[in-house]
């Protein structure tokens, strides 16, 4: 038997070890011999790849509306987020800053990266969830600590502005941040963070800024597809195998915050303070912000189009 994992962009690493550890366990409990094959890049991209006849068994991909888009295209069952443990959330997650050695350009909050002179590296947020998430972090940056909405609106273009590229996804934004040695600070998953000071040897720092966002990247069975090729025993299994003790402590381990409250206790050590708002303390529902923010002629796209 064989699955397929579609996932977003910096999740490779997690997934091989997850993987590694969960078909021992599956073909002991099963007898039936299985493989995982995984698929990733940017979340939007991968979501628009389901739709367009990539038969994944199961998604994991980084953003609510992307997965919701699977259900509003006959994918997946109504209320999906229903089906597994804490709203199908296994681990969650935050955006925090990477800066070269030394922080030569002091930056320490949100309001740094608007300074004249600063590069930024980003992705897209039209096409990443790692982009639309670090676009939300300096929204409710400006709107959380009292400021208005036409201030943030004014605050990310000064943000963008001091964007030189866009990659479409996290790891390419990663490449171009920490080998390519362009920009001074690099808006980037948690977890990409750890694994990116942690390869760069010492050349990189990681920054946490006061405040940020809450990364909720569900998990869901593709039941459209597992009906049609029969394997949704297999692929619950393996989406129930991320609650389990050895899931959440392989999940903490790549720097992902697991939601086992034990596990959760046990690592919290090597999470830096931070305080996490929700995506509805900017807006009502993820839909709207998708609306709001990223649609066609969105405030991304006002901004952004006029620079």
């Amino acid at each position: 038997m064989k699955l397929l994992n579609v996932s977003y962009d910096p999740t490779r690493e997690l997934w091989k070890e997850l993987n590694q550890a969960f078909i021992p366990v599956y073909e002991k409990e099963s007898g039936q011999t299985i493989t995982i094959d995984q698929s990733h890049g940017s979340s939007g991209s991968q979501a628009r790849s389901i739709i367009d006849g990539l038969e994944a068994d199961v998604a994991t991909l980084s953003i609510w509306t992307d997965t919701d888009a699977l259900r509003k295209n006959g994918l997946l069952k109504d209320n999906w987020e229903n089906t597994f443990e804490n709203r199908s959330l296994p681990y969650t997650s935050t955006v925090v800053f990477v800066v070269r050695k030394g922080n030569p350009k002091g930056i320490k909050d949100w309001s740094d990266l608007v300074k004249p002179g600063i590069a930024v590296i980003t992705p897209n947020p039209k096409t990443s969830g790692n982009g639309r998430l670090s676009l939300l972090g300096a929204w409710g940056s400006v709107v959380l600590n009292g400021g208005t909405e036409e201030q943030a609106t004014e605050f990310i273009k000064k943000l963008y502005l001091n964007a030189p590229n866009l990659d479409t996804g996290a790891r390419g934004a990663t490449m171009t941040f920490a080998q390519k040695g362009i920009g001074d600070v690099h808006i980037t998953m948690e977890s990409e963070a750890y694994l990116e000071v942690k390869e760069s040897k010492g050349e990189l720092e990681l920054v946490y800024p006061p405040v940020s966002i809450l990364h909720e990247p569900h998990v869901a069975v593709v039941d459209k597809n597992v009906e049609t090729k029969g394997t949704r025993a297999a692929a619950e299994a393996y989406l129930k195998f991320l609650y389990t003790k050895e899931g959440q402590e392989i999940i903490a381990k790549h720097y992902y915050r697991p939601t086992d409250p034990e596990i959760a206790q046990k690592v919290a050590e090597q999470f830096q303070p931070i305080k996490l708002f929700l995506i509805t303390d900017l807006v009502p529902s993820w839909e709207e912000a998708q609306a709001k923010f990223f649609a066609d002629g969105g405030i991304f796209d006002k901004i952004y189009s006029k620079q």
